[in-house]
């Protein structure tokens, strides 16, 4: 016999059985009952300063858990507050739901105080949308969560009117079946398959569809068997160990990187974009190769529709089951296809690292080198966006995936410390570093009392120079004056974060990064590491 309950708790059960564990967002009188049927189905619900940190601190926790994030926000205000990390979620492909109260609609007719289109707000940067039904709750929130979490993930909102979460409701206890792994078939794979067996100068694009399908085990089996180095988006990083002889690290911001991988991609013989969702990459990499000269096989999550590349042969698949499938004919015993003459692949790798040094004295380089060195390998990093990003990301090597974590589709400051204290929250037995420029590190600043309220030990390292470095970088480059990216004012970044609840030290040497770094280490509470550095410590390295 079903269960009588109210639609709130039909939701909120739904997102327990999808692995939900956390809850993020500000109160409202809107939403407490959603708030309530989350606690009574077993999700924590964390109060945090703003509802864009709240959404990247779910974030972190997807990262090591895989459930979809939920965020919850209260009408007007609130709903407005999530529109940057909602819009960052569809473009970054996590999986999300939103959950947004609403006056009931009766009443909206005549009472327009803070009332606005949750749905209409939303809709241009989410999946889908929903207004809550008490008849049909369980079939709307199944529905969202099978959305937000297909193959190619994004974030979906369920506008919840007052009255409808304290309505009755009978669980009818509807459930999506999950797909099965689709794999190539038919003429086209035979053709695939022979490319695969003629190509000798192989290499793989992968991207973080090969994440979301667990597919990292069959491309490195894939890659060693072909001889085909991969070169991965910024989200992928680790998909291959990349201290393995065949990975060649991130792609997608840096120019400098660009001058080493692109010149090898146009060397290929077979191009393989296996999870490849060029949404991470800079306009350097549109339409990187010609598919009428070079062999190129597209295996994505969804049709191309970007027109960044096109291809020869496009799967619209699994990964993991295409791999596979191109692998079928190759003959019991084969060893290791033998490719790249002349060490092509090594000449890369080799010169890749010495365009990204490890040995500045100090400087930005200097900050990366000495944390990568005096943080354990587990470590779990967020970096934010700017001139540190594109080099931290060249820099940081991955020894498995998700090791560093970013917004590298939409690209948005102020998502790292949210993104480190979720993976402090939900791992707290792996450190957790957060990289953010001081701009970014400003944006968030208040959130570092959750982070005490919670007591959770991130380890935030801050790269003072008081400038937009990545912007004023850009300034200069054009020739135009210095303007609206400087910080005329001196902040005391780690007399703030002791001022939050947490323990704060300035360094300007390695020396005493490498200190900073061991104390915050076994710290009871959070760590914010003010690196002060000169300006233009980014010319020529990104």
């Amino acid at each position: 016999m079903a269960d009588q309950v109210r639609a709130a708790d039909v939701v909120a059960q739904r997102l327990y059985e999808a692995g939900c564990r956390h809850a993020f967002g500000m109160p409202g009188g809107e939403v407490l009952t959603i708030i309530d049927a989350l606690q009574r189905a077993g999700l924590i619900f964390h109060l945090v300063k703003h509802e864009n940190s709240g959404g990247f601190i779910g974030e972190g926790v997807h990262h090591v858990d895989g459930a979809p994030v939920v965020l919850v926000a209260t009408v007007g205000p609130g709903l407005m507050n999530v529109v940057n990390v909602v819009a960052n979620a569809e473009q970054d492909r996590v999986p999300m739901i939103v959950l947004t109260g609403c006056v009931d609609a009766d009443e909206a007719l005549s009472y327009t105080h803070q009332v606005l289109d949750h749905r209409a707000v939303l809709a241009p940067i989410t999946k889908a949308t929903f207004t809550l039904s008490a008849a049909e709750a369980d079939t709307i929130a199944d529905k969202a969560v099978a959305i937000a979490t297909e193959r190619r993930a994004g974030p979906v909102l369920i506008d919840v009117p007052i009255a409808v979460a304290d309505a009755p409701c009978t669980s009818k206890g509807r459930r999506r079946v999950e797909e099965g792994a689709i794999a190539p078939y038919g003429a086209d794979l035979q053709i695939a398959q022979l490319w695969l067996a003629e190509a000798r100068r192989p290499v793989i694009i992968a991207g973080l569809d090969v994440l979301r399908d667990g597919s990292e085990e069959i491309l490195r089996t894939f890659a060693e068997r072909y001889g085909a180095p991969v070169i991965t988006t910024y989200k992928a990083k680790g998909v291959l160990p990349e201290d393995h002889p065949l990975a060649l690290g991130g792609a997608g911001l840096s120019p400098l990187a660009d001058t080493h991988l692109l010149p090898l991609v146009a060397q290929a013989d077979l191009i393989l974009c296996v999870g490849y969702d060029p949404i991470e990459m800079r306009p350097g990499w549109r339409e990187a190769w010609d598919p009428a000269t070079q062999r190129v096989i597209d295996i994505q999550a969804v049709a191309n529709r970007h027109y960044m590349h096109q291809s020869g042969l496009s799967f619209t698949c699994h990964t993991g089951a295409a791999l596979a499938a191109l692998s079928e004919v190759a003959q019991v015993g084969q060893t290791q296809t033998q490719t790249w003459p002349g060490g092509a692949v090594a000449s890369v790798k080799t010169a890749l690292a010495n365009a990204f040094p490890h040995d500045d004295t100090w400087g930005p380089a200097a900050v990366i080198a000495e944390a990568r060195a005096a943080l354990p390998a587990n470590t779990q990093a967020s970096v934010d966006s700017g001139a540190h990003r594109i080099l931290l990301s060249q820099m940081w090597g991955c020894p498995y995936p998700r090791a560093l974590i970013q917004s590298s589709g939409l690209c948005t400051m102020g998502c790292a410390v949210p993104m480190a204290m979720g993976l402090a929250l939900a791992d707290p037995d792996r450190p957790a570093v957060s990289f953010v420029g001081d701009g970014g590190f400003l944006m968030v600043a208040g959130e570092l009392t959750t982070a005490a309220e919670i007591g959770i030990k991130p380890i935030i390292i801050v790269f003072v120079d008081a400038s937009l470095a990545l912007i004023e970088l850009k300034q200069r480059q054009r020739q135009l004056k210095n303007v609206a990216v400087d910080y005329p004012g001196k902040h005391d970044i780690a007399a703030i974060s002791r001022a939050m609840g947490g323990a704060g030290v300035a360094v300007r040497s390695r020396p005493e990064l490498r200190a900073a770094i061991e104390a915050a280490l076994v710290a009871d509470t959070f760590t914010v590491i003010a690196a002060e550095i000169d300006r233009g410590g980014y010319d020529g390295r990104i």
